[in-house]
Parts: C-alpha cells; structure tokens; sequence
C-alpha cells in the first residue's frame, strides 16, 4: 500500500512531532509534467477521479498497474491524489492541534519529497484548497501553478450562505442514522437542484447518483470523530495572511480560482475575493454548478486544469493570463467577474461585513454544538465519507 511516513521527510520539530504519521496516496500515468491533488474535507483520494481521468486517461492507479512502464507513454502528465490525515486510510491523529491547513500542507510535501518531485502543479478543492494555498505561502518554489476549486478563506468564510436550505442540510447532516439518509443530504449539498432533476434516459441522476452515493458511503466506512474534528479545526483556523499572500505573488506563478455559483457551502463571493487579492496572477472561472462543481461540470473543470497546465509550461505571462481588473476594492464592491465577464458592483466595508459575520457565526456555533448533542443521545450511527 502507498505511504508516505511524513516524519522521515521533516526535521526538527516537525519530524519529532509527526513521527509515524503515514499519508496514502495514489498516482496515476506518467511523464514530465506533474499535479498534485488534494481533496477537502471528509472526502477521499477518488473524489478526483472525474479530473484524473480528464487529465491521465485513466484512474487505475499505477501501483495495480503490472507494467509501469506503459504508463510512460501516456499523456505525458502524472498525478499524486492523497489522503488527507484524519480520513481514508491515512493516520488519524487524536488532538485538533494536529489538524491546521500549515501542517496538512507540509503533509503534501512530504509526500512529493517522498516521490522525488522537485515541483508540481498544485490543485486543491473546498478544504483542498486552503490546503494548497497555505503549501503555495510556505513553499512557493515547489510550485508551477495553483488550482484552488470552490475555496474560501477559511474561518467565517467556512460559514455557508444562512437561508431555509442551507439549514435544512445542516439539520438532516447531523441527525442522518443511515447511508441512505446521509446520501440523500449529500446529494442536495454537492450539487445544483437543476443538474439532480436532469434525466439520464430513463432515470434522473437523482436517482443514479443516489445509488451511487449509498454504495460508496457504505463500502468506505466512517470517518472517525477525531479526523472529522480535526478538519473541521482545519477550516475554521486557516487563514491567508498579508505575508502568505505576498509570498505567492512574489513567485510570479499563474492561479485559476474555480469556483460553482450555486455553492451552498462555499460562497463564490469570497473566491472571487481571494482571486482579486491574488491578482494579477489569478483567473476566476465560474460555472453553473454547485460545490462539486469538478463533478457537475467535468468537462468544463478539465479544460480549465489543463489551460492552467499549458499556460504555465508555456511561460504565459500573468497581465495576459487574467481575466481580472487590477482594481482594488471590498467585498462587495468588488467586480463580480465571472468567465463571460460580466460585472455587478455595491457597496459595503471589510470590517462592517467582518463583525456582522462573527456574531452570526457565533450563533450558528452554539446552536451547532446544541444540535449536535441531540443525536449522540440517542446513538445514532456514523456513516461513511462525503464527496465534499
């Protein structure tokens, strides 16, 4: 089974401190150019299979692969897909302090160092992407390009758009007993009411995503409460500060944000302000979709990861990469740009928008903690990993 012991690649503190943590990973393909992905929270490795298979060709990892060789002579791109700690079959460590998006990302390098990969192409989803962002602040010069796939900024940021279905979800997520009722809510999480209603001959994808979603969650087994605790403590804690965002611009290398407009977990307002920070190395890509937006619109999300891979190998210059006003303005005064390049504007400050949002986070956390007391009373029984 691929591991990589984080601990041997590490040295000081670090080394001590993760002596024995092992991260799974996968690769697939082969050749010069390489990507790295990593997931969000909850989910596994194989969340990125519609995006492997886009860029490879093929998601049968190379380690089942009899003749590593072939692989060689594929599309010249080779990806690393991993298990982020707490989840799959990496460690789980026991303590939230073990769980911040700075030592998830020195995970990742362990984890390239461990492959021999002196840089790569970085891509991140949700938790994913403070994951690479934070490995893009630490390590810059490992990276070729940045891909970070419905992110935000992490802390309030992490708090999803406050209306009758967002708490709907987060109301069936806490007191789902089965993997039927936990597909069910993960269905209405990942993806637009109008992609779930298509039909796919006969049935709706509903329907086949819902059959689809009930076997995986019940053959992956449970995510451990100190793994979903501590990537929970991930999300709330991570935070882009002036110095991180310096460090990326420093580097000079090209971003493509991502990001679905219908994302009831990440709001595509703090991309589109994260993209603007970066700028003028970002790109904002929007799509009609919802969180799992590289699901919904794989071909879409493709085409966007390997424009990003050909641009940077090509040394595309940054002023002619963006697609951004080098504008700066607030949260929501900024341009609302999207990949057709449309624009809204208004008007309120960071600070104001900033203190109306923690007290409402404050809210929302006490009134989480209550309902989450209500289950455990009457044992309910954890199932398997979401896609998120």
């Amino acid at each position: 089974m691929p591991l990589c012991e984080v601990g041997q690649y590490q040295t000081g503190g670090d080394a001590i401190i993760n002596r024995g943590i092992k991260i799974f990973y996968r690769t697939y393909g082969g050749g010069p150019v390489k990507v790295l992905m990593i997931i969000g929270l909850a989910a596994t490795h194989d969340s990125w299979n519609p995006q492997i298979q886009g860029l490879v060709g093929t998601v049968k990892p190379n380690d089942d692969d009899d003749d590593r060789s072939s692989s060689e002579t594929g599309t010249g791109i080779e990806v690393c897909a991993i298990d982020n700690r707490g989840v799959g079959r990496s460690s789980i460590p026991t303590k939230r302090s073990e769980y911040t998006t700075s030592i998830m990302a020195k995970d990742a390098i362990a984890v390239m160092d461990h492959l021999g990969w002196k840089k790569a192409h970085v891509f991140g989803h949700s938790m994913g992407g403070m994951i690479a962002s934070k490995l893009a602040a630490l390590f810059p010069d490992r990276i070729q390009s940045l891909a970070l796939l419905n992110v935000t900024g992490g802390g309030y940021q992490c708090l999803p758009k406050l209306d009758r279905q967002t708490f709907s979800i987060a109301i069936r997520f806490l007191m789902a007993k089965t993997p039927a009722q936990r597909a069910a809510v993960d269905l209405d999480t990942h993806y637009t009411q109008e992609y779930l209603g298509e039909y796919v001959g006969r049935e709706t994808r509903r329907a086949i995503l819902y059959q689809e979603y009930v076997k995986a969650i019940s053959a992956s087994g449970m995510q451990s409460n100190h793994g979903f605790d501590g990537q929970i403590n991930a999300c709330w804690t991570h935070k882009l500060s002036q110095t991180d965002l310096e460090m990326i611009r420093k580097q000079g290398f090209l971003i493509s944000v991502i990001h679905g407009r219908s994302d009831v977990i990440a709001q595509v307002s703090h991309a589109r302000r994260l993209a603007q920070k970066l700028y003028p190395l970002a790109k904002m890509v929007e799509l009609h979709g919802g969180h799992l937006v590289s699901h919904e619109r794989t071909k879409e999300v493709n085409e966007a990861l390997l424009e990003l891979i050909r641009a940077s190998e090509s040394n595309i210059s940054a002023h002619d990469w963006t697609n951004l006003s080098g504008k700066s303005t607030s949260i929501w005064s900024m341009s609302w740009i999207s990949s057709s390049g449309s624009k809204s504007e208004g008007g309120i400050t960071d600070g104001t928008l900033r203190s109306i949002m923690l007290y409402i986070f404050s809210i929302f956390v006490l009134l989480f903690e209550y309902i989450r007391k209500v289950p455990r009373r009457i044992r309910p029984v954890r199932v398997g990993t979401a896609l998120t």
